[in-house]
């Protein structure tokens, strides 16, 4: 029954908002980065009560509307059987639900979000703040869990309560972008008088009845939409770009639900934070498995500590002849490995062309997957990613048609151009008004909705496909020229490679930047694509970078994070010479 007026009610919601959306959506406010595929974000404005979402068809969480949902739809009777029908419903079963979601009213809370993200061309400078909303829901040891999207880029948040009028101010404690999830504290102990912590339950089976609790938009109080489980298996995140486990349901998740929780009999089964638009409500809620190793990294070290990759990128030897030729004898399956990241501990005692048999004596077919529960299947990459940092894992491999076993050890692995910036200002570096930045994914979104055809071919194609060749290593490029006399004849030379400087390869920005600052020679030299050069003096480049600050109102020749390097530096020239 309740997956059945669940997915009636996604259906009216999605008749009516199915032209507003595009494809996969997150479903509360964040911010203005577009991620590195079709999927885009959906924010929920606090400031435009009257905007394009708000004749959303809501159900409100009352007794009345619950009851009515829980009523079969095909119930055709007389009043006095309707009422009979809806107090057999109450007692078996619809009690207990009911009793769930009263227990989620007293955890559930409305998120409200002031953000401001930086600007990645002018990269002193942040962009104009805006209002977002989303959901949460307090957990155990007086900490509240919500999406990370919902917090992005913040500037002050504030939380508020069911069927209470007051905000409370919340501070962030921590943030994982990859998993997309974060914790928020309140300090106020008023804000916790009578309100109860949700428990964590279980991955729920196919066909498993949730009930999604929040805060979407079209309505200020709290709302409840049902449905069933319909898929679990990794999928995209949107917001952190990852591949995590995922649970698909039916249920009509919509823009502010993010960060709300999914109930399944009176435990959490998960987390709301994206859908599938274009199709018939599919939406997506973080699975418990997710949540507690983003939980515990941070209870074990205080920190967010991420997700393990193996670095590998694998190819499928569903194909006879390619398993022939790789001398896999029947019955024996696995992938073919044909890229590893060089930063990676796999990097160093596996090969490309090796075949993975196994992961941890988990076998893995040729189609990567591995069995999951009952007939279900799910990549391999699963096992790897809940891995804690510097665990190790036993992996069986074919070389040369002979098998081996080694042991990796498994840690979060940074790409060479990060994928997302958030919660961070953007590193730059000014000298004779050349401006230069390690390249990143939101500075080619910049560029607008179209950033894939409309940036740097060869940036972008750099940005998704080269791996990193050593630890901290950065693509350093020259964003812009602010003009000046010393730069003259330079100002075309923009979205270009610093490959080296006086003759010295660079590794990243602070590497850069020492290499600046170094007065060994009275010129600097800087190497960039196309075999093109940039010469300038380095006396003449220091003063002109002061008039350049000034007549363009940048506070600081750097970033901060060089700022500190230097001061750091500094200290200790003046310690040394101190002794």
């Amino acid at each position: 029954m309740l997956g059945t007026a669940g997915r009636a009610a996604g259906r009216r919601l999605h008749s009516s908002t199915n032209h507003l959306l595009r494809t996969c959506r997150i479903l509360a406010a964040n911010h203005s980065h577009h991620s590195n595929n079709p999927i885009t974000h959906l924010s929920t404005r606090s400031n435009n009560n009257n905007d394009r979402f708000s004749n959303f068809c809501i159900t409100s969480i009352n007794k009345s509307s619950y009851s009515t949902c829980s009523t079969p739809s095909n119930s055709v009777s007389t009043a006095a059987s309707d009422v009979e029908s809806d107090v057999e419903s109450v007692q078996s079963g619809g009690g207990e639900a009911y009793a769930a979601i009263e227990l989620a009213l007293d955890s559930v809370v409305k998120i409200f979000t002031v953000a401001s993200s930086p600007s990645y061309f002018l990269p002193w400078q942040n962009k104009s703040q805006r209002e977002s909303m989303g959901s949460g829901f307090v957990i155990s040891g007086r900490r509240i869990l919500t999406n990370a999207h919902v917090v992005a880029d913040h500037t002050f948040v504030l939380v508020r309560k069911h069927g209470s009028p007051t905000k409370y101010r919340a501070q962030v404690q921590a943030v994982g972008h990859e998993c997309d999830l974060a914790i928020l504290v309140v300090d106020n102990e008023e804000f916790w008088e009578g309100t109860n912590s949700l428990e964590l339950g279980d991955v729920p089976f196919l066909q498993e009845a949730v009930a999604v609790v929040g805060y979407p938009q079209g309505g200020d109080n709290i709302s409840v939409t049902k449905g069933v489980v319909s898929r679990v298996e990794p999928t995209q995140y949107v917001h952190g770009a990852t591949q995590l486990l995922a649970i698909q349901i039916d249920a009509a998740i919509n823009p502010g639900n993010s960060g709300g929780p999914a109930i399944m009999g009176n435990k959490v089964a998960g987390v709301a934070f994206q859908n599938l638009s274009n199709a018939e409500n599919i939406g997506y809620i973080i699975p418990v498995p997710v949540i507690k190793h983003f939980i515990a990294g941070i209870e074990e070290t205080g920190d967010y500590v991420g997700f393990c990759s193996m670095g590998l990128s694998c190819q499928p030897t569903e194909n006879a002849q390619l398993r022939e030729h790789f001398q896999m004898p029947p019955g024996l399956t696995g992938v073919l490995v044909s890229r590893i990241n060089p930063v990676s501990d796999a990097y160093r005692v596996l090969k490309k062309d090796d075949i993975i048999l196994s992961f941890d004596s988990v076998p893995i077919a040729n189609d990567g997957s591995v069995h999951f529960r009952n007939r279900e299947r799910i990549t391999f990459d699963h096992l790897v990613s809940m891995k804690k940092p510097n665990d190790t894992a036993q992996v069986k491999v074919l070389r040369d048609g002979k098998e081996h076993e080694f042991s990796v050890t498994l840690r979060p692995l940074q790409p060479l151009v990060p994928v997302h910036q958030f919660d961070k200002l953007p590193s730059y570096f000014i000298f004779a008004g050349l401006i230069f930045i390690p390249l990143t994914q939101p500075y080619l979104h910049e560029y607008g909705e179209d950033w894939y055809n409309a940036s740097p071919r060869r940036l972008c194609e750099r940005a998704l496909r080269e791996l990193p060749k050593k630890a901290n290593e950065q693509l350093v490029i020259l964003s812009q020229v602010l003009m000046d006399d010393i730069n003259t004849g330079y100002e075309r030379l923009a979205d270009l490679q610093v490959k080296k400087v006086n003759g010295i390869e660079v590794d990243n920005l602070k590497h850069l930047r020492r290499l600046v600052e170094d007065r060994s020679k009275e010129s600097v030299r800087f190497d960039l694509d196309d075999e093109r050069v940039i010469v300038l003096n380095y006396d003449s480049a220091k003063l002109a970078t002061s008039r350049i600050l000034k007549r363009h109102r940048i506070p600081f020749a750097m970033s901060r994070d060089l700022i500190d390097e230097q001061n750091e530096a500094d200290a200790n020239l003046a310690c040394a010479s101190i002794f």
